[in-house]
């Protein structure tokens, strides 16, 4: 096999763990190249109306994991800048309720007051519990380690350090707390909302995600945009290269191993020593047919199971209650519960972006009013500032309200917008189709206390898996622990860089 090019690493995807592990084995001095493998960008728009794909909250800046990252990255103190705190962290909208969680433990202590007076004590003692987990898991976390480990000495290192985690046994997190209590929905929605695995979570998984809702929730700005600028430049600062629009067709599999990927449209393959790939193993499958029946013959841990739903609502700042927060959790009387967020795009006007969670399989055609409807059930007259609306999962017409005319039609109840062609989205990177809901996994006989899935080595010798599916339950957090772990395998394969990067963090303990 003759190549064009050869790297290091060829990183496929570019969500959070991919890009993670790829600016650190740059750092490191690895030769590396991410290509987009069908990443589309968080944002596209319908003229000058921004629409978003997914809604997005970096829990994961509160990790250890993400230290570690921005020390060796040396990057600490810039990106502590590019935060600000979210106040309320977090609102439950439902029928007779609604509670905000400010970061400020007093005013939270009075907002419990307020609407759960007699469950004060049970939850007095539920935050101190959160408090105590917490800071086990970040000394545990702390440690260099591969999470979830594969060799014999990996296991051992990291199975020693998971001992120390609490929730054994998988109790429930709210036992005190009667089974139709109002709060158990703002528990039991931070956690389904932040986990890329289906219930039944372990304990722990619970503890650790409602409390990265709780210990203070950052913004970046820009959201998940300009983390995924900043982990490029970063990228890009130590010598690797970006293939944004590019994607693989296949793998050259020879000897067991992956000499080179395959681009679409490219007859000549790109030489590669390592592949990274920000997904499951049924991706592998896609892009590796020669071996492709050697991999299914073994037990798949992670089979998606349900799917992130988007709609997408555009409207006037006049029309948004002052008292909606950046983050909700929106209970319907009727309809699927949905994570809620808000941002400011443009002057006088506002996005709301609704996330429900869905079956796989489930028909979507009605969906998008469905949660229009909802939505307008908890933000009374709402439906009268709307500026456009759309979902990037139906497939179907963008719904512009803007000066609707006599072409308008009523779209859903109490809204009247015209029907636009998905060509108007095109030019900024709005999909013609339908795109595919982000998964969430169902996990078959899970390791490592429950919290392990798919393992980081994907079957074939010089192929890891950084996605979803090797932490699921731990969500964004477990996505930067794949990636550390994935960038310490390859590391410890050449004892050059591994020294220089022991070298390194010996400059580091002691500054």
């Amino acid at each position: 096999m003759s190549a064009s090019k050869h790297y290091d690493v060829a990183v496929l995807g570019m969500g959070l763990g991919a890009l993670a592990s790829a600016a650190l084995l740059a750092r490191r001095g690895w030769r590396v190249v991410v290509i987009g493998h069908g990443h589309r960008r968080a944002t596209y728009a319908l003229d000058d109306v921004s629409f978003s794909r997914r809604p997005f909250t970096f829990l994961g800046a509160s990790s250890p994991t993400w230290g570690r990252v921005l020390v060796e990255l040396a990057q600490s103190q810039t990106f502590r800048r590019r935060l600000t705190p979210v106040d309320p962290m977090f609102q439950l909208c439902m029928p007779g309720v609604r509670v905000e969680l400010p970061p400020d433990t007093v005013l939270f202590q009075r907002e419990i007051d307020r609407e759960f007076p007699a469950s004060r004590r049970v939850l007095d003692d539920l935050y101190g519990e959160l408090a105590k987990t917490n800071a086990v898991a970040d000394e545990v976390f702390e440690h260099d380690a591969v999470w979830p480990p594969g060799g014999f000495w990996e296991r051992r290192e990291t199975e020693k350090l998971s001992a120390a985690l609490p929730w054994a046994g998988d109790p429930d997190l709210l036992a005190e707390l009667p089974l139709d209590h109002a709060f158990r929905a703002a528990v039991d929605l931070s956690v389904r909302f932040a986990a890329d695995q289906v219930d039944p979570l372990p304990t722990f998984s619970r503890a650790r995600l409602h409390g990265a809702w709780t210990r203070g929730v950052q913004a970046l700005e820009g959201g998940e945009e300009e983390l995924t600028d900043f982990l490029v430049e970063r990228l890009r600062a130590h010598g690797g290269e970006l293939l944004a629009s590019d994607r693989v067709e296949r793998l050259a599999v020879k000897g067991g191993k992956v000499r080179g990927v395959y681009l679409s449209g490219e007859e000549e393959p790109i030489g590669v020593t390592f592949v990274v790939l920000d997904g499951a193993m049924e991706d592998v499958l896609e892009i590796a047919p020669d071996v492709a029946r050697k991999l299914e013959e073994q037990e798949t841990r992670v089979e998606p199971a349900e799917g992130r739903f988007v709609v997408s609502l555009v409207v006037r700042t006049e029309g948004v209650p002052a008292s909606l927060g950046a983050e909700s959790f929106v209970v319907p009387s009727e309809g699927l519960p949905m994570r809620l967020q808000r941002a400011r795009v443009g002057d006088g006007v506002e996005r709301l972006t609704a996330e429900a969670l869905l079956p796989l399989g489930s028909p979507l055609d009605r969906q998008r009013s469905r949660m229009c409807t909802s939505l307008f059930e908890v933000l009374p007259f709402v439906e009268r500032h709307v500026v456009a609306c759309d979902s990037p999962h139906d497939g179907l017409p963008v719904w512009d309200a803007r000066d609707p005319g006599p072409s308008a039609v009523e779209v859903t109840p109490g809204l009247r917008a015209r029907r636009r062609d998905r060509t108007a989205v095109r030019p900024s990177g709005g999909s013609l189709d339908a795109e595919p809901m982000i998964p969430r996994y169902a996990v078959r006989a899970p390791t490592l206390r429950g919290l392990g899935a798919e393992p980081l080595r994907a079957g074939i010798g010089n192929v890891f898996l950084a996605g979803r599916g090797a932490l699921p339950s731990l969500g964004q957090e477990g996505q930067l622990l794949a990636a550390w772990g994935v960038a310490r395998i390859i590391t410890r394969t050449d004892r050059r860089k591994e020294k220089m990067l022991r070298d390194m963090w010996s400059k580091v303990e002691l500054s």
